[in-house]
């Protein structure tokens, strides 16, 4: 089986700053590590919880691929404890970020969760929540208080009661699935899970290829509101042997996700190296000038085939009177062209804007996670 990716992220309509981040590996190194896909929405004063939120994916990513645990779930989550550590490091409590990850090995998916960013699975046109908020409605669901339809219009659904970077320890929750061909696994941020229904998430994935759903999704939460920042990475499960599933028009990176066993190695080393300022890592500067591939043969042809039937039906458009035919022509409507990252770097990672102001946005977290005195 191979796997295809699809990932982007918008402000919304009320935010001055974009706070969420993402970051996925479609090409790691070694092929027993698997694939990971991360996504955090980062809370805090000015600034801070897009730091937050760069430095967790930056973090997460960078310290699971370098970790030499043999049990790459203990490598994951060790990943988000010093995620954590820094975070906390850099802002001792003032800020803070939401953390989903997901890890695709084999057959076998892990995700990751801390605060209330989600994993779902796709599977035959049903949707299924794989994560769990960290949040006061949620814990009120849980409790039997009330259900998740009133949690989800709830005055407190922002309130959220774990996050990376708020305390110098955090609890990582972890979750196993087994996943096959056609299979959809995606993270979100509450600006889009938070305003589009479940039923209607489901409906959108099996319809529309993959670039093309994620780019539905955010849409339609714009259309909606855009009351938050809005981000949506997914990955699905396809076949290897030439046979694709639909896609869109932009070419989407595919890989091979048949692993060897993994080797024996060393147990890992405590990090003690201490956080730049920026958040900036090396997985940031690679992906920071993606290469255009130039134009093949085939693709040749086929652009000048089109321009060819282009010219024909305007002529036919402009002088249905040299071939006998009626005048009324309706031109195809355009292909929507997603043109996002065609070039699939190393790490695809969303760029994190500077110099912009918004005001101070500390109602998600400050009432109810403890703050950690300096």
């Amino acid at each position: 089986m191979d796997v295809r990716y699809s990932a982007l992220t918008d402000p919304g309509l009320k935010r001055n700053i974009n706070q969420d981040n993402y970051g996925y590996e479609a090409f790691p190194a070694e092929p027993y590590t698997g694939r990971l896909m991360v996504v955090c929405d980062g809370m805090g004063g000015h600034l801070s919880g897009e730091v937050a939120s760069r430095i967790g994916v930056d973090t997460i990513l960078e310290h699971y691929y370098s970790s030499p645990y043999k049990d790459r779930k203990e490598a994951l989550i060790q990943a988000f404890a010093v995620s954590n550590r820094r975070i906390y490091e850099q802002g001792r409590g003032s800020m803070g970020t939401t953390g989903v990850a997901a890890l695709l090995i084999d057959n076998q998916l892990y995700i990751a969760n801390v605060g209330d960013s989600r994993a779902y699975l796709v599977r035959n046109n049903q949707i299924r929540l794989l994560s769990r908020d960290h949040s006061l409605v949620w814990e009120q669901v849980d409790a039997g208080l009330i259900t998740p339809d009133e949690a989800r219009h709830s005055g407190y659904r922002n309130m959220i009661t774990r996050a990376l970077g708020h305390q110098l320890d955090v609890e990582v929750d972890l979750f196993h699935e087994q996943i096959g061909l056609g299979d959809v696994v995606f993270l979100s941020s509450d600006g889009m899970h938070g305003v589009i229904e479940d039923a209607e998430i489901a409906k959108i994935f099996s319809q529309l290829p993959l670039d093309r759903a994620v780019r539905r999704l955010i849409d339609l939460a714009n259309e909606r509101g855009g009351p938050d920042n809005i981000t949506v990475v997914a990955a699905q499960l396809t076949i290897s042997n030439g046979v694709e599933t639909p896609t869109n028009d932009v070419e989407t990176p595919i890989i091979d996700a048949t692993l060897p066993p993994p080797p024996v190695i060393e147990p890992i080393k405590p990090i003690e190296e201490p956080v730049e300022a920026t958040g900036a890592s090396v997985m940031q500067v690679a992906a920071s000038q993606p290469l255009e591939r130039p134009l093949s043969r085939v693709g040749l042809s086929l652009a000048l085939f089109a321009l060819v039937v282009l010219l024909a039906l305007a002529v036919l458009a402009l002088r249905p009177d040299w071939v006998g035919l009626a005048p009324t022509i309706t031109p195809a409507a355009p292909t929507e062209i997603d043109t996002s990252n065609p070039g699939a770097p190393l790490f695809l990672t969303t760029p994190s804007p500077t110099g912009a102001t918004r005001p101070t946005d500390n109602a998600n977290m400050t009432s109810v996670v403890p703050t950690a005195s300096p």
